[in-house]
């Protein structure tokens, strides 16, 4: 039976084939898969993915992956769009979302937005924000960032005294980094449930 600490990554696999190959894999393809000697082994982490809910089998042992494995994105936790806060990263649940929203499975993650400093760009408290970690954010970008230890999300702006990341709110003021600046990706979507 494989360690809990190795569920992740098999997990990770698992949806890099769906992504690739629209369907799940054989017994077989899973020994190469996972680096596995015996189909027992296979089954043991297939028993596992079905009782966290990962996938089901019928009565013949076919496997169905369900849309917590297929299309699956973090929600991290919270972000301040009103002042800076210190924030731990904290995997708290997970939301299906259909393949068009996302480019980047493994990239992308939300988080839940507090506070009304963004409210002119249309992202209001309680929306879940879709950010994209990894690519460079262009001028204007709605971005996460952490500055001076802190995490925010603003527009990122650079001007000719550097990079400052500004409120879509009047009644806040725009932030320069003094120490540091650490963008932690760009939102790629905003999603708010009436």
């Amino acid at each position: 039976m494989p360690r809990d600490i190795q569920l992740t990554e098999k997990i990770r696999l698992l949806r890099q084939f769906w992504r690739l190959e629209h369907r799940a894999p054989t017994y077989a393809e899973m020994l190469d898969l996972f680096g596995y000697k015996s189909k027992n082994a296979v089954f043991g982490l297939l028993q596992k993915l079905e009782e966290a809910g990962y996938l089901s089998k019928d009565g013949h042992g076919r496997i169905t992956f369900l849309p917590r494995l297929t299309g699956t994105v973090r929600i991290l936790g919270s972000i301040a769009a009103g002042f800076p806060t210190q924030e731990e990263e904290q995997e708290t649940e997970a939301i299906t979302l259909d393949e068009y929203l996302v480019k980047n499975p493994d990239n992308t993650f939300m988080l839940t937005v507090r506070g009304d400093s963004m409210i002119d760009a249309g992202i209001m408290p309680g929306d879940i924000v879709l950010v994209e970690k990894g690519p460079k954010p262009n001028q204007n970008d709605i971005v996460v960032a952490r500055v001076d230890e802190e995490w925010t999300l603003k527009y990122y702006v650079r001007d000719n005294a550097g990079v400052r990341l500004e409120p879509a709110n009047p009644k806040y003021k725009f932030i320069r980094p003094i120490r540091s600046l650490e963008i932690g990706g760009i939102v790629r979507a905003v999603i708010r449930k009436y």
